[in-house]
């Protein structure tokens, strides 16, 4: 997917899709594209537009052609050239976003830099959300625009777009994940309980796929008093605001997680109480945990045997070794009952629960 910006004073511009598709392949295949279907700009494409509240939507294939309503408003005649026949006056600003249109694709951790990017270049310009077809990638980055500047409910938001661009269809997964971003006030809340299970989801599916796990994005190792956290890592990710209690290892008493490490579960609903989607009205997720004997923590920087890849171990304490738990990628039962997948256990006989 490909966010575009135009330093002419422009509103941000939503394309629709042409049916002539055997001309669009045709340029595709001539212009050798690679990766998630992000073109080059190529002119002699002739695609309609339409206006949504200022926002637009649109495929790969659109380039230099503009409709009749269009040149009848106060915009230039030509909204879109072609990079390689661009004026001097005419300057582009390109973002090119790597996802693919697949339903375990991770858009949420695009949403934040995709919204940011949009909103900056519509006070320069005029800015496109285009991918290949106009319908799913490009549609959920601006149906998440809607949903955070007009306060717009999921459905609500796709109903809007659907009022210019009336084939607009986010996959299974990214109405998934755009039904989350509502839960979480219109922001990707990395505190949030919504998101904690998700990114743990979104690990556990990296891993099943065989690719390499980056052991940067595991939560920060709690009992470090300071640790050098690289400029790339995203410190919110794992950031304790306000702990209400740490977990210690009996033996050595190091801190080896906190409160907002803990991803919780509803006791007793088996794998499926794992999924976001299966939450219930009175939250459950507040119940009590006395009946569980363990608790489950997102991955910490300190536990070595799981950044070195194995698919499950034993959880060692930093410090002096003590097993303190267990972990396994496919997943573990909680003693309540619930299947929690990828899980990262520890038993609560093995560590010391504090209020701090």
């Amino acid at each position: 997917m490909l966010i575009q910006q135009s330093l002419e004073k422009r509103n941000l511009r939503t394309l629709c899709p042409t049916a002539n598709w055997w001309r669009i392949l045709v340029k595709l295949l001539r212009n050798l594209l690679v990766g998630y279907a992000v073109s080059e700009w190529r002119s002699g494409l002739s695609i309609p537009t339409k206006e949504i509240r200022k926002e637009y939507v649109g495929d790969s294939g659109n380039a230099d052609a503009i409709t009749d309503e269009t040149k009848s408003s106060s915009t230039p005649q030509k909204l879109l050239y072609s990079l390689e026949y661009a004026g001097k006056d005419l300057k582009f600003t390109r973002m090119a976003v790597p996802l693919r249109d697949m339903e375990n694709e991770n858009l949420l951790d695009s949403l934040d830099v995709c919204l940011d990017f949009i909103e900056r270049s519509r006070k320069e310009g005029s800015v496109l959300v285009h991918c290949f077809a106009g319908v799913s990638r490009s549609a959920a980055i601006i149906v998440a625009y809607l949903m955070k500047t007009e306060q717009l409910s999921q459905e609500d938001a796709i109903e809007s777009l659907r009022q210019s661009c009336e084939f607009v269809c986010p996959n299974d997964g990214f109405l998934d994940q755009l039904k989350m971003f509502e839960e979480m006030g219109f922001k990707v809340d990395h505190a949030s309980t919504v998101y904690k299970r998700f990114h743990l989801k979104v690990l556990g599916d990296c891993y099943n796929r065989g690719e390499r796990i980056d052991t940067s994005k595991f939560g920060a190792d709690p009992g470090l008093a300071a640790e050098n956290i690289s400029s790339d890592v995203d410190v919110s990710l794992t950031k304790e605001t306000t702990p209400a209690r740490s977990y210690r290892c009996k033996k050595c008493r190091r801190v080896v997680a906190l409160q907002g490490n803990v991803v919780d579960h509803v006791p007793g609903e088996g794998e499926t109480a794992f999924e976001w989607h299966k939450r219930r009205s009175g939250n459950p997720f507040n119940k009590p945990d006395d009946e569980c004997s363990s608790v489950f923590v997102e991955p910490l920087r300190w536990m070595r045997t799981v950044e070195e890849g194995a698919l499950e171990g034993k959880l060692l304490c930093a410090h002096c070794e003590a097993r303190l738990g267990y972990f396994n990628w496919s997943g573990i039962q909680c003693s309540c009952g619930s299947w929690i997948t990828p899980a990262f256990q520890l038993h609560k006989s093995r560590v010391d629960i504090s209020h701090m």
